[in-house]
């Protein structure tokens, strides 16, 4: 065995270690902050839908391609995820660009704008950076909502295989960044390119 592999199984093993620690950590009491949709403000109790959980991901916004990243890989588990609770998107966008970015992404999940307002400062802040991307549970108990769990997103965390198949290839987050598109204009166009947005 490789001493790469013997890393790989003890970082499997420090991850279960590591949703035990979070299985035993105790609940915070959070407010029901108030959010923008395209249809109005809606409370964060609403977006639990009728479920006990609620999985909110915290995204930057449009202008950050990595929060897309994490946002498109957790598009394509939405099912399983919905499964076990609700999903909703936040961002500091204002709902029509979070509209717009969604369509364009494909995405399934509720999204909804903090508007760079109280829930970014209280949730989002990460050491000096005030709209750090990650995610957290939140769980509502006789009316009352709690933070179960949080975390922050970042090349070589666990929430994006994407990373860590890179490096099967001896690439590093230096080595490669993620685009919005990949389409590369062809040099020519049958139908003669007018008016064509890359």
């Amino acid at each position: 065995m490789t001493e790469a592999q013997k890393l790989e199984f003890e970082i499997m093993e420090k991850a279960k270690k590591l949703a035990e620690l979070r299985r035993r950590e105790a609940p915070l009491a959070v407010e029901d902050y108030e959010f923008e949709t395209l249809t109005g403000k809606v409370p964060l109790s609403a977006l639990f839908a009728g479920r006990r959980q609620l999985l909110m991901i915290h995204n930057m916004g449009q202008g950050c391609r990595y929060c897309t990243l994490w946002a498109d890989g957790i598009n394509g588990i939405l099912s399983h995820l919905e499964d076990a609770f609700a999903v909703a998107l936040v961002s500091k966008d204002p709902p029509a660009v979070q509209r717009r970015l969604a369509l364009d992404r494909n995405w399934r999940f509720q999204v909804v704008s903090h508007g760079g307002g109280k829930y970014m400062a209280d949730h989002c802040a990460m050491g000096e950076m005030s709209n750090f991307p990650g995610a957290a549970v939140y769980e509502l108990r006789d009316g009352a909502i709690f933070q179960k769990g949080k975390t922050a997103f970042g090349p070589g965390d666990l929430y994006s295989p994407l990373w860590h198949l890179l490096a099967l290839a001896g690439m590093s987050e230096t080595d490669w960044t993620p685009q919005f598109h990949y389409w590369t204009r062809p040099q020519q166009l049958d139908d003669g390119g007018e008016n064509l947005r890359d």
